[in-house]
C-alpha cells in the first residue's frame, strides 16, 4: 500500500469518527430535551438549545472535509460512495439536532404549566429513536447490513407509538379545551421524535448504498 493511500485511508477514517461524535452529540441532545421535558427542567432545556450552534459547526467542518477529500483525491466506485454517504449522513444527524432544540423549546415554554397528563409514550418514543440512532451508527462504523436492516424494520413500531400518542393527546383536547395549547404542544415532540425515527431509518439506508450501491427505501 502506498504512502498516499494509507494517508487517504487515514482520513476517511478520521471522517467516520467525526460523524460518529456528531452522531454521538445529537443523540445525547435528544435524550436530554425529552429529559426536560419530562421533568420540566429548565436549565437543562436551555443547555440543549446552547449546544444547537456546535452541532451546526461540526456538520460545516465535516462537509468541508468531505468537499476536500473530493477534489483532491477525486474518488471513485466505493471511495466516492464512502464521502457521498457521509455527507447525507451528516445533514441527517444536523436535522436531529434541530429536532432536539425544537423540543427543548417547547420543554422550555411549558416548564411552568402542570402537565396534562403523565408522560409516558414520549420518553418511550425517545428511547426507541434514540437506539435506532446508535444502531444506525453502529451499523455505518462496522458497515454491518444486518444492523442496518434492523433499524429500517424499527421505523414502523415508532410509527404506531406516534399515532397512539397523537389519538391520546386529541381525546384530551376534545374532553377539555384548556387542554389545547399543551397537548399541541406535547405533539409537536412526538413528531419530531417520529421525524428523529426516520433520520435514523435514512441512516441505514445510506449504509445499505455504501455496502450494496442499492439504494433502498422503506415502504
Amino acid at each position: 500500500m502506498t504512502v498516499t493511500r494509507q494517508n487517504y485511508d487515514q482520513e476517511l477514517e478520521e471522517l467516520r469518527n467525526d460523524i460518529l461524535e456528531m452522531g454521538t452529540r445529537v443523540e445525547l441532545a435528544i435524550g436530554q430535551a425529552v429529559a426536560s421535558l419530562t421533568t420540566q427542567d429548565i436549565e437543562m432545556a436551555k443547555h440543549v438549545m446552547a449546544g444547537d450552534d456546535y452541532i451546526d459547526a461540526m456538520e460545516s467542518s465535516i462537509e468541508d472535509k468531505c468537499m476536500v477529500l473530493i477534489a483532491r483525491q477525486q474518488p471513485l466506485a466505493r471511495d466516492l460512495r464512502i464521502i457521498g454517504t457521509g455527507l447525507k449522513i451528516t445533514t441527517d444527524l444536523e436535522r436531529v439536532g434541530d429536532h432536539a432544540f425544537d423540543i427543548a423549546k417547547i420543554a422550555l415554554g411549558i416548564a411552568e404549566q402542570p402537565l396534562i397528563k403523565p408522560l409516558v409514550d414520549i420518553p418511550r418514543m425517545s428511547a426507541m429513536a434514540q437506539k435506532m440512532l446508535r444502531d444506525s451508527l453502529a451499523a455505518y462504523i462496522k458497515l454491518d447490513i444486518a444492523l442496518a436492516e434492523n433499524v429500517c424494520a424499527a421505523d414502523d413500531e415508532v410509527d404506531d407509538i406516534y399515532h397512539q400518542t397523537f389519538r391520546e393527546l386529541l381525546t384530551y383536547m376534545m374532553e377539555d379545551p384548556r387542554n389545547i395549547t399543551q397537548a399541541t404542544q406535547l405533539l409537536f415532540v412526538a413528531r419530531y421524535l417520529e421525524r428523529v425515527a426516520d433520520h435514523a431509518t435514512n441512516i441505514g439506508e445510506w449504509v445499505i448504498y455504501l455496502e450494496t450501491g442499492q439504494r433502498m427505501r422503506k415502504k
